[in-house]
């Protein structure tokens, strides 16, 4: 067996094999668990909602996202709950956060990073209007959906970075640990539908491009930048392996 391969075979069995027969003793302390538990009924990310709900009536209100949207108002959650989306008048497939900031700069105004505190918040209040609603993104409605989702699929799978990684190899096996926290397999968890969050150990809303920019930094890899082709392609990838396992929009998620 030569090196590369033998390395190969070492990294998987290390995040694979070792990491499940690790078992409970290295996953959430009583007290986190506790804390979690706690935090389901009273997420602080709910005032972080609160105050989204006020800078979307700045904004505007449900008529006016219907409209930059062209969707009927009566079906503007659903249509919330099919994002990332391709947008005709933008050109791209893009995530409900670009939109809202060009609605932003439509009417007058600076728009939010989409890093910034106030840009998540929104994100959040708005992407709560389809919470309760089945994830309806549809990867074949058009050729640059397809295109998108085949990207992130990609992006998904391949090894990148000094440590020759990918999504795949932390999120592939159900229940495998990492650095005491369990790793969720992206479809049977919901990752696609409970983002943006509260990080428990981080105490602070979070959006899912930039908890994903966190894993590939703890992955050695380059983080792809927020908003950019690829990342919005990773989401798409993302939330159809949600959509696949009959998930709902649960706006804000809760994590440790």
């Amino acid at each position: 067996m030569n090196s590369l391969l033998l390395k190969k075979v070492l990294l998987g069995l290390s995040l694979s094999t070792v990491l499940l027969l690790a078992g409970e003793q290295f996953s959430m302390s009583e007290a986190d668990k506790a804390m979690y538990e706690e935090l389901k009924e009273n997420n602080p990310a709910d005032m972080n909602v609160e105050e989204g709900m006020e800078l979307f009536e700045e904004l505007g209100d449900e008529a006016a996202l219907a409209k930059f949207l062209e969707v009927d108002e009566k079906k503007l959650a659903e249509y919330i709950a099919g994002f990332p989306r391709y947008i005709t008048k933008m050109g791209n497939v893009v995530g409900l956060d670009q939109v809202l900031q060009v609605m932003q700069m439509e009417e007058g105004g600076k728009k939010d990073a989409l890093s910034s505190e106030s840009m998540i918040n929104l994100l959040a209040y708005v992407r709560s209007l389809a919470n309760d609603l089945p994830i309806n993104i549809d990867i074949k409605e058009n050729k640059e959906m397809e295109a998108s989702h085949a990207l992130g699929e990609k992006l998904y799978l391949e090894e990148r970075g000094y440590r020759g990684l990918s999504c795949n190899s932390c999120h592939s096996l159900p229940g495998t640990i990492l650095r005491t926290q369990i790793l969720p397999e992206m479809g049977a968890q919901n990752t696609g539908g409970t983002w943006p969050a509260y990080r428990m150990t981080l105490s602070e809303v979070v959006t899912l491009q930039e908890r994903s920019r966190t894993c590939m930094r703890d992955a050695g890899q380059a983080p792809l930048p927020l908003g950019s082709k690829e990342m919005i392609a990773l989401e798409v990838y993302i939330t159809n392996l949600a959509k696949n396992n009959k998930h709902q929009i649960e706006i804000p998620g809760l994590k440790r």
